[in-house]
């Protein structure tokens, strides 16, 4: 089995880290620097930052933000939010990304995936989904922060992307986001049981439990956190200690 991945995902709007559930109901969860320093020094594998409100604004992402951040950390750093071009991701990239996540963008324009790839290389694209259950056995995807519905089958879209060069889906389920009650584990199990491509699980964990369960039973690559690193539920080191003691591969 591949080393496990622990990743906390800021989720920014305004210039303050923020939570919600259902992607609604934000509430304020600290500062981002503070916040990256500190799950940096607690052993985060990687860092999320996402930039909620810049498609919905029409704006770029706070490229001052990102280099303050980028400056302050050593591990890998996506970053994500109102990218529209390949342009866009360059900027970022030079401002200190390692790697790009691209959701919106991608659905609109999926030409900017491959264009992305080609020039970047597929190691530093990441494909945000954003999917809800609408019936059995199937998840639409949302696209704006998961307020516009697409259509668009979660399964048959995370294949799509795979093959325009995508090298990794960050896959968020909006039915359990900040609820706490667990991963949508049938879900993350049908997307990485039809893509060779890493995949990050995200959406709704609330105990170390639901970490082993998405990377056990649903084979996820990496598991994204929010909730329960923001309000200091449990903290890295608790995490990677649970799974290695349960042997699953982590970086202590």
């Amino acid at each position: 089995m591949l080393t496990k991945r622990i990743i906390p995902c800021l989720d920014i709007k305004e210039g303050r880290v923020v939570k919600g559930v259902h992607f609604k109901n934000l509430k304020d969860a600290g500062d981002p620097v503070n916040s990256a320093i500190y799950y940096c020094e607690q052993g985060a594998d990687e860092l999320v930052f996402l930039d909620i409100s810049a498609t919905l604004e029409k704006r770029k992402t706070i490229k001052e933000l990102v280099r303050n951040i980028a400056s302050n950390i050593s591990i890998p750093f996506t970053v994500g939010g109102g990218i529209k071009t390949v342009k866009d991701i360059l900027l970022l990239l030079e401002n200190g990304a390692d790697k790009v996540s691209i959701n919106t963008q991608a659905v609109r324009r999926p030409k900017t995936i491959y264009e992305a790839a080609k020039r970047f290389g597929s190691q530093c694209i990441v494909v945000a989904i954003d999917a809800k259950k609408i019936s059995l056995n199937r998840w639409e995807v949302f696209i704006e922060s998961g307020k516009v519905p697409t259509s668009i089958d979660a399964l048959q879209w995370a294949m799509e992307v795979e093959n325009l060069g995508a090298g990794e889906i960050l896959l968020t389920s909006i039915d359990k986001d900040g609820t706490l009650s667990g991963y949508d584990i049938f879900l993350t199990k049908k997307i990485t049981d039809s893509v060779k491509i890493p995949v990050i699980a995200s959406g709704g964990a609330g105990t170390v439990e639901h970490l082993y369960r998405v990377l056990v039973e649903a084979n996820a690559s990496a598991v994204l956190l929010a909730s329960l690193l923001h309000f200091r539920k449990l903290t890295i080191p608790q995490i990677k200690k649970f799974l290695n003691d349960r042997n699953i591969p982590v970086r202590l």
